[in-house]
């Protein structure tokens, strides 16, 4: 019941479906054979595990019409890895990264995408566009005219396909671009680049494979400093590109699912001879934009991106580069919030600062781990600093009585605490102190820390002081950690001085 899917993520979309997969397969396979490359393993790795990650989360996953395979960001981990130990090893650490998301599905992680806030994800769609693009340059330099006349045209007709009448609303103009430039480049026998020169496809079908890798601590040992990685990249590339597609599509997605969808994927690709990956902005970009929305787009990339580098493998090598540098600059042009450059001028500016910052993290770096990091963590001191100068205190005072009340209004947490505490005098002759907190909310200990040194310094110069106004969670806070009203606690901590 668990990965129950409704018949409408199936069969809602069939002919958008279908269509939108077949692109996505042509579009997928040159970005398995990079990947493949990058991590230094042979081709056929990074198409198996494409094939398997698409297929296994098609049923699994919890966005329809998001796109999963291999990766350049989880590529990029494990470099060393196989460096230094080989693909079996690989092949262990896709396991254990995929036992991993499994947990964190359980645990619910896939919550915390609350956290990140609208900013950080404009800015990790605006360095993923600008990453997708910078791909593509290589094939783009010292190359001949052809090269970019094909380009060029290409572009043409993904822009200007859609505008023609009756059937330009029937076929996604991306495949168009793909098969016309194809059949260009081989009636005219261009020496251009194709996908065939990116390496060699594989000729049989995956089969199981066991890593063969000792089972003892010392393999965990070495797999366990790439798996974590490469679990929290996944996830976090994958949870991020399906709050994208959510947006793109106007509908919701279950974030705990995906967990264990991309943790069952990685570990159907480990068993196939396969390496670990996650969600695709960019073919998932491609499956929208084509029309895709289902479940069933998905699963038709997948099985076709098999059925084609094995059995078409001498058609599909045939494709220019230069058809799919297009496409991929199609994605990128559309993945970008232009909107937000004028947004500049209008939004606050740590808003900006929080989506430059993310960007130019994740542009500089390629990790886009670090960069959601980077961008969070500003986010979260832009939040603390402005929601702690809303806190106040003021005060009046019963000169018959000799009694002054201050009044605390809003959030006393650990960075406005000092504030709080500088609000009081604690040299005025006073014979009783009155806090009122009923406007107020204590969050953290540091608050509650507070609280007790503004409460033990009066009574040190003579004062009684009154608490009044704790609601039920600053009570229960201030009960459990506070010690102004404890005699046993203050002496422990005065004796401790």
């Amino acid at each position: 019941m668990l990965f129950l899917s409704k018949k409408q993520d199936w069969l809602g979309n069939l002919r958008g479906d279908v269509l939108a997969g077949l692109v996505v397969a042509l579009a997928l396979i040159p970005e398995a054979i990079a990947f493949s490359i990058i991590a230094g393993v042979d081709p056929k790795v990074g198409l198996y595990a494409s094939f398997c990650i698409a297929v296994i989360t098609a049923f699994v996953g919890g966005r329809p019409g998001m796109i999963s395979a291999a990766t350049g960001a989880m590529a990029l981990l494990m470099v060393t890895l196989v460096k230094e130990y080989g693909l079996q090893y690989l092949l262990a650490a896709s396991l254990l990264t995929g036992v991993l998301q499994i947990a964190a599905g359980y645990l619910k992680l896939g919550s915390l995408m609350s956290f990140v806030s609208r900013s950080v994800v404009t800015g990790f769609v605006n360095a993923l566009a600008i990453l997708i693009f910078m791909a593509q340059l290589p094939e783009l330099t010292h190359v001949s005219w052809h090269v970019y006349a094909m380009t060029a045209a290409g572009l043409g007709i993904i822009y200007l396909f859609p505008y023609l009448p009756v059937i330009g609303k029937s076929l996604p103009s991306p495949l168009i671009c793909i098969v016309s430039m194809t059949a260009v480049a081989v009636i005219f026998e261009l020496d251009i680049r194709t996908v065939g020169d990116m390496g060699e496809l594989p000729d049989t079908l995956p089969v199981f494979m066991w890593p063969q890798v000792p089972l003892n601590l010392e393999t965990l040992r070495i797999i366990a400093p790439y798996s974590v990685p490469m679990a929290v990249v996944g996830l976090l590339e994958s949870l991020m590109t399906a709050t994208i597609i959510d947006e793109l599509t106007d509908t919701g997605s279950d974030k705990n699912r995906e967990c264990k969808g991309q943790g069952l994927a990685n570990i159907g690709a480990g068993l196939l001879g396969g390496m670990a990956g996650c969600a695709m902005i960019g073919q998932s970009v491609i499956n929208i934009k084509s029309g895709g929305r289902g479940r069933l787009s998905t699963l038709i990339a997948g099985t076709l991106l098999l059925i084609m580098v094995v059995f078409l493998d001498e058609w599909i090598s045939r494709i220019p580069m230069a058809a799919l540098v297009a496409v991929m600059i199609m994605v990128s042009i559309g993945t970008f919030s232009w909107r937000s450059i004028l947004n500049l001028k209008e939004y606050p500016l740590s808003t900006n600062i929080v989506m430059l910052a993310t960007v130019t993290v994740v542009v500089w770096t390629h990790n886009l781990a670090i960069g959601v990091f980077v961008g969070v963590l500003l986010a979260s001191l832009f939040f603390a600093n402005k929601i702690s100068h809303f806190m106040y205190v003021d005060s009046s005072l019963d000169e018959v009585g000799g009694i002054r009340t201050y009044r605390v209004v809003g959030q006393v947490f650990f960075n406005s605490a000092d504030k709080f505490t500088a609000a009081f005098d604690f040299k005025e002759a006073l014979e009783k102190v009155v806090i009122d907190v009923h406007r107020a909310h204590f969050w953290d200990i540091t608050s509650v820390s507070a609280l007790d040194k503004v409460v033990i310094k009066f009574r040190r110069e003579g004062a009684e002081v009154e608490l009044i106004g704790l609601n039920e969670a600053s009570s229960t806070i201030v009960d459990r950690f506070g010690i102004h009203d404890k005699p046993e606690e203050i002496e422990k901590v005065l004796g401790g001085h």
